[in-house]
């Protein structure tokens, strides 16, 4: 089935298949494509897992506990102050530990409150770890179409007690061949280090053929960037990419990864099992 036989069954596909078939047009390739990527890497929060809803709702139950009314304000200051110590944590600048450690107790002192912010922090963890929320209804179908012609894989800064028990709930673990957790790899994204780590225990040697994809511009795709891979932002509500880190393709939703890891012919077969390429 040709692109524009595809595009009429399947309208959603219509830009990326295009994009693809122009510049296949362009190479000489007669306006068919070849799937590129044989193994992809995704981010879990806010790419697989909806962490700001996770979030919220921990929180909320976190704050609750602790006799602290949730109300937007109090809220805003824990995320601001949180925000600041996970980019710390990205650069580079503090470690997992120090992270752990002053989030609750910065945001303690910050709204006049008594407490312990270590043992706040471990609550709220073991909170967190109770909601598997997914990003949308569609993100298993998805998962479950690659996983017939790719491998797949996570790569997610967190917490492994945190990021297994969530992921393993949600079902995006079933379509996985293993997940990196930060933590346990010692290593945060845009780190390099934990993109190799993940390649080599995935026995993946070509890189040409590995996509990362992630809503995180400075830690998703700078992380991909710094390993020598492709990347894909996932970037559903179309914010403004400032321009620092530029990303090969940029996604609304995660059904455009089809026509990236797909070869054309299999685009016609979504819903069919055993139809994984080989390298």
């Amino acid at each position: 089935m040709m692109g524009s036989q595809l595009c009429l069954r399947q309208g959603w596909l219509l830009p990326v298949v295009e994009r693809m078939a122009a510049k296949a047009m362009a190479e000489g390739k007669e306006g068919r494509f070849m799937a590129k990527y044989y193994c992809v890497l995704f981010d879990a929060d806010n790419t697989l897992l909806n962490f700001d809803a996770a979030e919220s709702k921990a929180l909320a139950e976190t704050l609750v506990n602790y006799g602290i009314e949730p109300d937007a304000e109090t809220v805003q200051t824990y995320r601001t102050i949180n925000e600041e110590l996970w980019r710390q944590l990205e650069k580079g600048q503090i470690k997992r530990e120090k992270l752990m450690a002053e989030r609750f107790t910065r945001f303690l002192k910050a709204i006049d409150a008594a407490g312990d912010g270590v043992e706040m922090n471990r609550f709220y963890l073991e909170q967190l770890s109770t909601h598997p929320d997914l990003m949308g209804p569609d993100v298993l179908d998805v998962l479950r179409e690659l996983s017939e012609v790719a491998t797949l894989a996570v790569v997610t800064n967190g917490f492994q007690k945190v990021q297994t028990r969530r992921l393993a709930e949600s079902g995006v673990l079933n379509f996985m061949e293993d997940v990196f957790v930060s933590e346990k790899m010692d290593s945060e994204k845009p780190n390099r280090r934990i993109f190799d780590a993940a390649l080599r225990a995935l026995g993946v040697e070509n890189r040409e053929h590995v996509l990362m994809v992630g809503d995180g511009l400075s830690s998703d795709i700078q992380g991909g960037v710094n390993a020598g891979l492709d990347t894909c932002w996932y970037n559903p509500r179309h914010a403004e990419n400032p321009g620092k880190v530029v990303p090969t393709y940029e996604i609304a939703d995660l059904k455009e990864l089809y026509p990236l890891v797909m070869e054309q012919e299999e685009l016609a077969n979504v819903g069919l099992k055993n139809r994984r390429h080989q390298c």
